[in-house]
């Protein structure tokens, strides 16, 4: 792959604030950016170099884009991977859509690890009923069942802790079929946003540790607190399922730390992730940067932080009511998404906050640092 000139264009599946994020990182490289997106004045219309307005699924809406654009991203994963075996008919699609179908189906997602030897909870896909009978018998009380594609941020998965809840799980997660995961003796959960080139260079930013409040990611810590054979561990996994995947383009992998220092793969997200907007201001390459350099065929640098960081998302009105006295509060590092409406449970932006390489502070250390967001928290 050779690397793409100063001026080309960038295509971008997807108008949300991933893509208003990458669109900016390209930019700072010389890129222009085009998006195709269902909204007009989307996150990532706002800041593109233009737009195609159109289905994700539309044929002539992809043709249109595709022969606007020198090579393709994406942005999300809830889009057709046959629309993307459209687009690699036409120009280079990084990341490619084999890795997006596994990403969008956890059971294919489970297969992959399993083939390549990657930890991960006890599992079983559920095609029936009585495929979830079996899967209460093995995985035990309680557990957990779920979608296997279009789920995030907590939608999509129910808990399950006897008998009695099963009909109503089954009958109420759509579509069929379902994957059952056995509890893991979960000590946190930790992610590694990893990022590969065409040329097989992988590097790999530090181990981020993330909080979640009503499933959504609340906070993430740089690096985790976790020991640093762990953290190693971590990025070993992360690299070893880049490249098993071939992956050009960037990629976040979601891990459960148990009690006994063990590692499980939750899932994987083969683009910019939530978990690594720390990087946006704590590193001098962050991940928007990282995965257009990917994707353009540039080198890699390394993945380098110059200060340890907290990462609060801004969700709803609630958080979003705090927006004036964020402005005023001199340590918070703030990015809004240029969403209008601040529904409940609707991500609008995120606050960096940034301490000395080695000196993140503890609870109570955290809690200050995010001056009127620390209210937030003790609502949580």
């Amino acid at each position: 792959m050779t690397q793409l000139a100063p001026g080309s264009v960038l295509g971008i599946v997807g108008g949300g604030q991933l893509g208003r994020m990458s669109a900016i990182a390209a930019a700072r490289l010389g890129y222009r950016a085009h998006i195709l997106t269902t909204e007009a004045d989307g996150p990532a219309a706002q800041v593109a170099h233009a737009i195609t307005l159109g289905r994700y699924d539309d044929h002539d809406a992809l043709r249109r884009f595709a022969d606007a654009v020198d090579v393709i991203t994406f942005e999300f994963e809830n889009i057709s991977a046959d629309g993307l075996d459209l687009l690699s008919s036409i120009r280079p699609v990084h990341p490619a859509g084999h890795i997006l179908r596994i990403s969008q189906d956890r059971i294919a997602e489970k297969m992959f690890m399993a083939e390549n030897d990657i930890p991960v909870a006890p599992w079983r896909g559920v095609h029936d009923r009585a495929d979830l009978d079996r899967a209460a018998k093995d995985l035990g009380y309680p557990f957990i069942l779920k979608t296997t594609r279009l789920g995030y941020d907590g939608k999509g998965q129910a808990r399950i802790h006897d008998a009695s809840g099963l009909d109503a799980a089954f009958d109420g997660l759509r579509p069929h079929p379902l994957v059952a995961e056995g509890m893991v003796r979960f000590a946190c959960e930790v992610s590694v946003m990893v990022a590969r080139n065409a040329h097989g260079e992988v590097v790999t930013f530090d181990v981020t540790e993330n909080r979640h409040r009503n499933g959504i990611l609340d906070i993430s810590l740089a690096p985790a607190r976790i020991a640093p054979e762990l953290a190693a561990r971590a990025q070993d996994l992360a690299r070893r399922i880049a490249t098993a995947l071939d992956l050009t383009g960037l990629l976040g992998v979601e891990m459960f730390v148990d009690r006994d220092g063990s590692l499980r793969v939750n899932e994987i997200a083969p683009r910019p992730h939530n978990s690594g907007h720390w990087t946006m201001d704590a590193c001098p390459v962050d991940q928007f940067g990282m995965h257009v350099r990917a994707v353009t065929g540039l080198p890699l640098p390394p993945a380098s932080r110059h200060s340890d960081a907290v990462m609060k998302n801004l969700i709803g009105p609630e958080d979003m009511a705090l927006w004036p006295e964020i402005m005023a509060a001199p340590r918070l590092l703030a990015h809004h998404y240029g969403k209008a409406e601040a529904r409940p449970g609707r991500k609008m932006g995120h606050v960096n906050v940034l301490f000395p390489k080695g000196a993140l502070p503890g609870e109570f250390g955290v809690e200050a640092a995010l001056g009127p967001l620390a209210r937030a928290l003790d609502d949580a």
